[in-house]
């Protein structure tokens, strides 16, 4: 009979398991790498002629809009969920999302056999829907709840409670950021020396605080954000965490009212810069990437590529890597995307 501290342990796992309990070293990153091959794609990093011409400076994409769920997300997904001991996997893991969290969870419960209730709201385009239920294939339970993602995790949280499941967070968590630090990894290991700037898109901060603790003192963290949701900015000029009384949705990928607690942290004394960009530039970004590339990204995988012309003297001459971080988007929206543009 187990002992009753030992029960309450295993209830509380059920809601909120964590393998990791402190920031990750270097070492543990690289444990999480040879965890997730064969798994994930190790994708490509692409020298960019056309931006790197444009900016003077030599440029590269990480193109993790080539992973196998178009985005970073399954990294830090996979490594958080495969790593739930064998006895608190039946109850089966909980997440809240719109889009790339839900696919990667989604995957990642399909690979491992682990039952996922992924929770959207009911606004999520119905492409980002169809995409979760194939790669989570007939280990996912999807509930449209809500109209708008704070609904949906609300009920999501109510069904951990309720039923024992375990709560999987899309960016402030140690194993998330873990698993997220493995695209700077590989950024580092395919170049013969460190960029000088690594620019990445911040929404909770998972990808920006992974790279933060695998980056060294010669490269620059650059975040960028989108102008209608500066949540990290904000936190930064206060020194704390604050919330966001309004955001702008349109960058959904990377707007959030509040950044995380830990990611915060972690950012505080990663990043170099924030830059935040505008909804016009960002479409304009994203329609270069497809022209000159024929890259389709999604509003957050263009932001890195957006923060370059803020810091157009600074990059000159420099060597300088751009996270795609994903590319989760509907051609059919390119009308809406050249109006925006032009607006």
């Amino acid at each position: 009979m187990l002992e009753a501290s030992t029960l309450f342990l295993l209830i509380l796992g059920r809601m909120e398991f964590n393998k990791l309990q402190h920031v990750p070293s270097v070492t543990e990153i690289k444990q999480v790498a040879e965890q997730l091959k064969g798994v994930i794609s190790e994708t490509p990093l692409e020298y960019s002629a056309s931006l790197s011409a444009r900016y003077g400076a030599n440029i590269y994409l990480k193109r993790e809009d080539l992973q196998v769920v178009r985005s970073y997300k399954i990294r830090g997904a996979y490594h958080k969920i495969a790593n739930i001991p064998a006895d608190l996997r039946p109850k089966g893991v909980v997440a809240a999302s719109a889009g790339n969290h839900a696919q990667g969870v989604a995957f990642a419960c399909a690979l491992l056999n682990i039952q996922a209730y992924i929770f959207m709201p009911k606004s999520t385009p119905i492409q980002k829907v169809e995409a979760v239920r194939f790669f989570g294939k007939e280990k996912v339970r999807i509930y449209l709840v809500g109209e708008t993602y704070d609904e949906a995790f609300a009920a999501s949280r109510q069904f951990c409670e309720t039923n024992g499941a375990i709560y999987i967070p899309p960016f402030d968590d140690f194993d998330i950021i873990a698993g997220q630090a493995t695209v700077t990894l590989e950024v580092i290991n395919a170049m013969a020396h460190p960029p000088d700037f690594l620019f990445v898109a911040v929404g909770g901060g998972g990808l920006a605080a992974g790279a933060a603790l695998v980056l060294n003192a010669s490269t620059a963290l650059i975040g960028v954000e989108p102008e209608g949701a500066p949540s990290m900015k904000e936190s930064l000029a206060a020194s704390q965490v604050v919330v966001l009384p309004e955001i702008d949705r349109f960058v959904d990928g990377a707007s959030v009212k509040q950044v995380g607690a830990k990611t915060f942290a972690i950012c505080a004394k990663g990043l170099s810069r924030m830059l935040t960009v505008s909804k016009k530039d960002l479409c304009q970004t994203m329609l270069d990437l497809y022209a000159l590339r024929s890259m389709i990204v999604e509003p957050a995988g263009a932001l890195s590529v957006a923060g370059l012309a803020e810091m157009a003297e600074e990059i000159k001459g420099k060597t300088v890597v751009c996270v795609i971080s994903g590319g989760n988007f509907d051609p059919k929206r390119f009308p809406e995307i050249k109006l925006l543009a032009s607006a």
